[in-house]
């Protein structure tokens, strides 16, 4: 159903209706009022349901000879119509009432009306329950947003940022600062928009994040910055990603990676909406290590086991081959998860308390008894393996996310679909092999994350072994914020990206410059709010918490965007398109 919020406020006022189509109550019963809406639903001129944002009235259609022009034109008013109905509020006939409907025990009997906009034949029927592609409802944006779970969590997101703005302003000093969308290349990271400008050869960068600038504001001495921005990365679009997003964007100075984590969980405490329950604050920790042994991933999904054991001790006497062969290696284990009542075989607990496997005879009593104890087996459990160096972790966590989905599509209820896990993952590497070349490094976040306390003199003689002031926030397995505390000194940033990342500070002296005039010890955190959303209304994909998102290729299917130019268009910026030979000749036809 539609809800307008949880602060009371004046509808009716700046416009010509007297009420929304949501407010009428038995009070109400006997006053003249004035409603406008959409036409929702209508039954054989007898009434129809007219809706707005807040709720839906029923109007009584006149049958008496003297309204025959109000009935002919209310009951020949299409679907999705705009009109204006004036009338007066009536209780419902006895054993009528609608306990489903806020406005159930009341409806309004039609005076006057008038049709302020036609609605032509619908591309599809603006009802929840109705399936449509989503390429279909992109298409037709404007509608697909007159939907009571569209409306919802739009709403929804307006009430928890006003909140967050609160918090964050009136309660803790923090000044909400637009900053640039022009802005120059930022070296690593994220691919970036480019936007060309009149001056030949040059082009602006749309960023993909106010790091920088958030970073300048702390050297200018705001102390506390906050913004709700808009980001850009030129990279595919995935369900938790798309071209232009959003982050609630926060820094602050002469702060630590503990104040940082307890201000976020106050700000998420605060602006939590009720209707989700109640979070529970300190969040957990867990570093990054630790994440990557027992879930296989830095972004655990906690809400259920099946964590992953280390069980190399337990099978190291074993005579199976791929066992032994594994565990030679400086860094060989051998891993496991434990699968509830699971039904693909790999090794299975019987009823009898044996087990059942191509290893069990490669395995000894002793063995089969530790193996059962390391991993708390229960009658029916299946236990899935695996061997190797590095990624045998990775392997497993993918596979138990994927085996709680089966198991949850079999009907086993494993996750609380209204338990909401807040989990905040420390100590991350501060760099990382590049995968095209392993040989050399990237920031395992950007390269103005400062070093761990304890490692910064491994910096300059083995930067593989630092650990960064690194923080993800994970919600149910999704990461839903990062931040870190930053280098703020100018002498280690230039080492950091000249010696280290093989970067040329140049396209960054201007933030190294500031470094060395005064910059105060800073850190702060980006929060996904489009992600945070979906995962609050429990949608399947941020686009259903947008209000005009880009599909999964980056496209505006509404605007047809992006969209060709002229030449002449492109003539003052320097720019000529040289065009792939096939494209050519579909333009000509």
């Amino acid at each position: 159903s539609f809800q307008a919020g949880t602060v009371p406020f004046t509808p009716a006022r700046f416009v010509t209706r007297t009420n929304t189509c949501g407010e009428l109550r038995s009070a109400h019963v006997g006053q003249k009022v004035t409603l406008y809406g959409w036409v929702q639903y209508q039954r054989q001129g007898l009434f129809l349901v007219l809706r707005d944002f807040q709720g839906l009235t029923q109007v009584i259609i006149p049958q008496d000879e003297a309204h025959s022009h109000l009935k002919e034109l209310l009951s020949s008013a299409p679907l999705e119509s705009v009109v204006r109905v004036t009338g007066t509020v009536s209780p419902r006939p006895l054993g009528q009432e609608n306990p489903k409907m806020p406005t159930g025990d009341i409806e309004v009997k039609a005076e006057t009306a008038e049709i302020l906009n036609s609605c032509k034949k619908l591309p599809f029927e603006i009802k929840d329950f109705i399936k449509k592609s989503e390429a279909l409802r992109m298409q037709y944006r404007y509608l697909d947003l007159r939907s009571p779970r569209l409306q919802s969590a739009l709403r929804l997101r307006s009430r928890l940022v006003m909140s967050m703005r609160q918090y964050l302003c009136n309660l803790h000093g923090f000044v909400d600062v637009e900053t640039p969308t022009l802005f120059k290349r930022t070296p690593g990271g994220a691919k970036e928009f480019l936007v060309p400008s009149r001056e030949p050869g040059k082009f602006y960068s749309l960023p993909q994040s106010p790091q920088q600038f958030k970073q300048l504001l702390m050297v200018g001495g705001l102390d506390r910055y906050f913004q709700v921005a808009r980001c850009y990365r030129d990279e595919g679009s995935r369900p938790d990603r798309q071209p232009e997003f959003t982050q609630i964007d926060i820094e602050m100075s002469f702060v630590d990676q503990a104040g940082i984590q307890r201000l976020v969980e106050g700000l998420l405490q605060h602006s939590w909406p009720e209707e989700r329950g109640s979070i529970m604050t300190p969040f957990p920790s867990m570093t990054y290590e630790e994440a990557l042994a027992e879930y296989g991933t830095d972004k655990p999904d906690t809400r259920f086991g099946m964590k992953i054991v280390d069980i190399s001790d337990v099978l190291r006497g074993s005579g199976v081959h791929f066992v032994q062969n594994a565990l030679s290696y400086p860094h060989g284990s051998i891993r496991a998860i434990c699968i509830p009542q699971g039904e693909i075989m790999e090794i299975i607990r019987k009823p009898d308390g044996s087990l059942k496997s191509l290893l069990t005879k490669f395995l000894g009593e002793k063995e089969k008894s530790e193996l059962i104890q390391a991993l708390n087996m229960q009658e029916d459990d299946v236990v899935l393996l695996a061997a190797g160096e590095h990624k045998q972790c990775c392997a497993l966590g993918a596979l138990r996310l994927l085996s709680a989905n089966l198991l949850e599509a079999a009907g086993l209820a494993l996750r609380d679909p209204t338990a909401f896990h807040f989990l905040w993952v420390v100590d991350f590497p501060l760099f990382l092999p590049k995968a095209e070349n392993p040989t050399e490094l990237e920031s395992a976040h950007h390269p103005f994350t400062a070093p761990h306390p304890s490692d910064a003199s491994l910096l300059y003689s083995d930067p593989t072994k630092v650990r960064s002031q690194h923080y993800d926030l994970v919600l149910n397995g999704n990461e839903v914020g990062g931040g870190s505390i930053r280098i703020h000194n100018a002498e280690q940033q230039r080492f950091v990206l000249e010696k280290v990342l093989k970067e040329d500070s140049e396209v960054l002296s201007h933030l190294i410059e500031a470094l060395e005039l005064g910059a105060p010890p800073h850190g702060g955190i980006a929060l996904g709010l489009d992600r945070l959303i979906s995962l609050i209304v429990d949608a399947p994909s941020i686009r259903d918490v947008i209000a005009f998102p880009k599909s999964f290729r980056g496209r505006d299917l509404m605007g047809n965007a992006p969209d060709y130019v002229t030449p002449e268009e492109l003539e003052p910026y320097h720019i000529q398109v040289s065009w792939p030979l096939e494209e050519k000749e579909a333009k000509k036809n």
